[in-house]
């Protein structure tokens, strides 16, 4: 490592144009995002895009609850099988808060943490890594108070995996292992449910003692252990400390197949089919999601199974990383159907779920398991080849190449499989954060070290530029500029609060000294008063002007849910009529006098769709029993935003009525996405 005076340095390195950027890809919506997010760019521009569009994937998924706060959802559209109604499913949970830990403001993630762990969520839907992604945000934001009061939650909860009659998974004592059926490992057709039908089906059966289980059982067991040295609790760490250990130990042990050089199941169902303890027939990608949570010791005994990741024969497809191999016997037979549509299923599809596991992974191996990498021969030129190969997933052929991440893929085409209703930006698997702990490589720590080590391939990226990232309570850059050329500073750069403090002309791995800041002012929570959890609550509950009302569409504009993707993919909110110089309005019944004194109104615009902004808007309460205007402050209303949010404040009012009173453009159909209104 070599370095210059960090004022020079400071003084060269370039910054990003948060305005210009924000505002290239977000556009009206530009202000949601410019202090939120850290700014990225890189010479792979499919990397660089998807970047971007994954944080309107993030804002689109975050869900407001009103006196529940916030949490992130699955997919846009309601389903049947997640948990009501709160539109709550925690199978990519540690995926969310993965990705959210990057996010500015620190609300999404401790409020999703707390309901994960509180009394309205449901921890035993899926197999979870909860308690992981929660320690994970502490990595990153170095907020003890998000996560130590959870301690008690978390131990209750992982303690609840140990019950052998609970119908999604349990433990096995006498092999020191967790099981569970694929379907409820979120993997529903992979080897051991098909093979334990007979090859007749796969959607549910198959217990097994997986990888994945056992590896997120792992990880928490490690969180909690953590955690609760916070609190210095060293009793509870210490035994946490233990069960992890022995769970690696295990999994080490008995899941390690080495015929096959790699991690697979075992079962746990025993029938004319399959036997219990017997090895599954093939090798799936979930094989490698012991790496995602750092558990393998790092031997030439269990790197071989990284070979496999390379082979275009075995999990090496075309256009993704298949989730078993060509080999496999029922290899990419379709099963189930939506009518005649093609449904989920795991027997080999690309699935961006397993992929960011894999590339997770894999960036901790290339990190910090030398040995593994050397003996595979992996570098970073496979993890942003792969990487780039995900990105280019997102781009959907069958909707004009929009950017749009749905659920499964053909890895030989690249074509999705399912495409259904419920399928676009589908928030199921991670890509900011393989960028910012993977690309650029700033790998989050518990301790005052900052360590940088970029997985970016050096013969594959010219330059990038990651800034504004949170750290500790500092805003980290990290740049890199293979020439001088694009930036003007060869090499890598390190910054800390716009003060260069490492350098190198390699991509390499830097370290330095942080000083962990006192923690940040409390997080900002206005409540939304006007959330209808569902269709069918009491109150609030919305009402419109129109005779011909969809009841689901009404509940859509008050649902806590903002996203501005076009009508073809998945509709948000309640359209009103076409303009005709009539006024029409949205009213909302609070239940209950209530103040309010500000709102939050999204208007969708897509022009050759139909839709404008309204010509004018106005807000009445029925504060005195009839409809009034309220007094507007702040310079009266301002102009409408399309695509974007519209700021109103008035002088407080006590009324348990409110009407947002519109006059949509000539000709076109205004839509009310989301009506937000506040006390303050």
């Amino acid at each position: 490592m070599w370095s210059l005076a960090p004022l020079l340095l400071a003084s060269l390195a370039a910054a990003l144009d948060a305005d210009s950027l924000t505002t290239q890809y977000f556009g009206n919506d530009a202000p949601w995002y410019r202090d939120r997010i850290p700014l990225f760019e890189t010479s792979l521009s499919d990397i660089q895009d998807v970047y971007y569009y994954r944080w309107s994937v993030f804002r689109a998924h975050q869900r407001d609850l009103g006196s529940n706060g916030y949490i992130s959802t699955e997919f846009l559209n309601d389903v049947s099988w997640q948990e009501q109604p709160w539109a709550l499913l925690i199978d990519a949970s540690n995926f969310h808060l993965r990705e959210g830990r990057w996010c500015r403001d620190r609300r999404y993630t401790s409020d999703y943490g707390a309901f994960l762990f509180g009394p309205n969520g449901d921890p035993y839907q899926f197999s979870e890594a909860m308690a992981d992604g929660v320690w994970q945000a502490y990595l990153v934001n170095g907020v003890a108070d998000d996560a130590t009061p959870l301690l008690s939650s978390m131990q209750t909860v992982y303690a609840g995996w140990n019950s052998t009659t609970r119908g999604v998974g349990g433990y096995d004592v006498s092999k020191g292992l967790y099981w569970i059926q694929p379907l409820t490992d979120a993997t529903e057709y992979t080897i051991a449910s098909i093979d334990a039908s007979g090859g007749e089906d796969g959607f549910t059966g198959g217990y097994a003692f997986r990888p994945s289980i056992n590896s997120y059982q792992y990880a928490n067991a490690l969180a909690i252990a953590n955690i609760a040295n916070l609190t210095g609790d060293t009793a509870v760490a210490t035994e946490y400390a233990g069960l992890a250990q022995a769970l690696k130990t295990r999994l080490q042990d008995a899941l390690w197949n080495s015929t096959f050089q790699h991690f697979i199941d075992r079962y746990k169902e025993d029938n004319s089919y399959v036997t219990y303890w017997d090895f599954i027939r093939g090798r799936e990608l979930v094989g490698y999601v012991p790496w995602t949570h750092d558990l393998p010791d790092d031997n030439t005994t269990y790197a071989p199974a990284w070979q496999h990741l390379l082979n275009t024969s075995e999990l090496a497809g075309a256009h993704g990383l298949r989730t078993n191999e060509p080999s496999y016997q029922y290899y990419m037979v379709q099963y189930r159907y939506d009518g005649t549509h093609p449904e989920c299923q795991w027997n080999g599809p690309a699935w961006p779920y397993q992929t960011t596991q894999a590339l997770t992974g894999l960036a901790n191996l290339l990190d910090h398991y030398p040995l593994s990498a050397a003996t595979n021969t992996i570098t970073t030129t496979d993890y942003t080849n792969i990487l780039l190969q995900y990105a280019q997933l997102h781009y959907n052929p069958s909707r004009g190449g929009i950017l749009d991440i749905e659920e499964d893929y053909n890895a030989a085409t690249g074509a999705p499989i399912v495409g259904l209703p419920r399928s676009p930006h589908y928030f199921h698997s991670g890509f900011i954060d393989l960028i910012l702990s993977g690309y650029v490589g700033l790998r989050p720590r518990a301790d005052d070290i900052l360590e940088i080590n970029p997985q970016a391939s050096a013969s594959a990226v010219s330059y990038f530029r990651a800034e504004r990232i949170p750290y500790h309570g500092h805003d980290i850059a990290i740049q890199w500029d293979a020439t001088g050329s694009y930036y003007g500073t060869q090499g890598l750069l390190l910054q800390v609060d716009n003060s260069t403090v490492a350098s190198s002309p390699t991509l390499t791995r830097l370290t330095t000294k942080i000083t962990r800041l006192p923690p940040p002012p409390a997080v900002s929570r206005p409540i939304d008063l006007a959330v209808q959890l569902a269709a069918d609550s009491a109150y609030p509950v919305g009402s419109v002007s129109t005779a011909d009302a969809d009841t689901d569409a009404i509940h859509g504009a008050i649902d806590g849910r903002v996203w501005f993707f076009p009508q073809t993919e998945v509709a948000n909110g309640w359209d009103s009529p076409a303009g005709n110089g009539s006024e029409v309005w949205f009213a909302l019944d609070l239940g209950n006098v209530t103040r309010t004194a500000r709102s939050e109104i999204a208007f969708f615009v897509n022009a050759t769709q139909g839709y404008a902004v309204p010509q004018a808007y106005r807000v009445q309460s029925n504060a005195t029993g009839g409809w009034e205007d309220v007094a507007v402050t702040g310079g009266g209303y301002s102009a409408p935003v399309g695509n974007g949010i519209t700021e109103v404040e008035w002088a407080g009012v006590d009324a348990r009525g409110l009407r947002l009173v519109f006059t949509p453009s000539s000709g076109k159909m205004a839509r009310l996405v989301e009506w937000k209104v506040f006390a303050e």
